[in-house]
């Protein structure tokens, strides 16, 4: 029996006073009239325990930008573009004028059952996180296989900022070779600069440090040090330690699946990473 059942009956079948009832169970007088003035007028309901949820929320994020924010999650997705958190927070701040936190964005979107519960995925806190401190400290590059739509297999080179992951220079190439990246890295300087390191994995195009047995230095390394470039590679099968280039690159390849039509030429393919890189 719950104490409220407990101190009505005291009162309205014992005869009891409210002071003598609230004296015996531990509580005060104001919560005993309370309870009274409820029974009055609720009857047999003033007995069950009432929710302590506030009438209103004034912090609640209005449905209207919920809505927004599964809208953009349809569009971006259906674009072939990045629809995390933060890019559907950025287009809400750019062109939504709404300000609203990315976790807040990302428990919206599992309540809409719009994120597949990955159990065996790493958490993002076992990632030891880096980031440049500013434009031009570290260039990040890789380059990934893409098949035309007549079967061809050709390779998109990518040189991306570390610090504001801004796409410096995307070129689709029949295969990458070390003079290729030695030229691309030459064109993206000619355009923004010349960076104080770069970071890549340990491909032949870009190092042959590691190479057993053969040593020296290819093209790009070379061309690092007549620069004064300092040179990091990450660590062998170590994929994350490159990971702001190889997101961009997932998000590249998604955006060029997306499209109505496929490129058919690696001329084709360059107009397209032109528009959309």
């Amino acid at each position: 029996m719950s104490k409220a059942r407990l101190i009505i009956t005291a009162v309205v079948v014992e005869g009891r006073t409210q002071a003598d009832v609230a004296r015996a169970y531990g509580v005060t007088e104001g919560w005993v009239s309370k309870l009274m003035a409820r029974y009055r007028s609720d009857g047999e309901s003033a007995f069950e325990p009432r929710s302590r949820r506030p009438k209103t929320t004034p912090t609640a994020t209005p449905a209207a930008t919920v809505e927004l924010i599964i809208r953009l999650r349809k569009d971006l997705s259906e674009a072939g573009l990045d629809a995390g958190p933060d890019t559907i927070k950025w287009h809400l701040d750019q062109h939504h004028g709404t300000s609203i936190s990315a976790a807040t964005i990302s428990r919206h979107l599992a309540k809409a059952g719009l994120v597949i519960p990955e159990p065996r995925k790493r958490p993002k806190s076992s990632y030891v996180r880096f980031e440049a401190a500013m434009p031009n400290e570290t260039w990040q590059s890789d380059f990934t296989h893409y098949r035309l739509a007549d079967g061809t297999d050709v390779e998109i080179l990518t040189w991306l900022d570390d610090c504001t992951r801004y796409a410096l220079r995307v070129t689709a190439h029949r295969r990458v070779t070390g003079p290729i990246v030695v030229a691309e890295f030459r064109a993206a300087i000619k355009t923004t600069g010349i960076p104080a390191s770069t970071l890549t994995d340990n491909g032949m195009v870009y190092t042959t440090r590691f190479a057993g047995g053969r040593g020296g230095r290819n093209g790009f390394e070379a061309e690092l040090r007549r620069l004064h470039i300092t040179q990091k590679n990450g660590r062998p099968n170590r994929p994350t330690t490159q990971g702001k280039v190889e997101r961009f690159q997932q998000t590249l390849k998604k955006w060029l699946h997306a499209q109505v039509s496929a490129p058919e030429t690696i001329e084709q393919l360059q107009t397209l990473l032109d528009t959309g890189a």
